[in-house]
């Protein structure tokens, strides 16, 4: 709930940033109406930054990689005798 709250209060200010842009025209009209989409746009590219730079650092498990075949071939040997096809082996 404090996420919303937070995300919510963000809005608001963002919102009365750009009514109050509108309002004084310090910023010629044109261009404060497209501030919500330089916004939208903005928020786009720090959205695929972070999800480049999440896959780039991505951590190597090796260990848990070892323990997941592990969990494979059991479930493979629990299925197998109760007639689902596992594939080949």
């Amino acid at each position: 709930m404090k996420h919303i709250v937070k995300i919510m209060t963000l809005l608001v200010a963002i919102s009365a940033l750009w009514g109050g842009l509108l309002q004084i025209s310090m910023v010629p009209r044109s261009h404060a109406l497209l501030l919500p989409i330089y916004f939208v746009v903005c928020l786009g590219c720090y959205g695929l930054l972070m999800v480049g730079v999440g896959l780039m650092q991505f951590p190597t498990c090796p260990q848990e990689a070892v323990l997941l075949q592990q969990d494979i071939i059991e479930a493979k040997k629990y299925l197998k005798p109760r007639g689902v096809d596992v594939g080949s082996d």
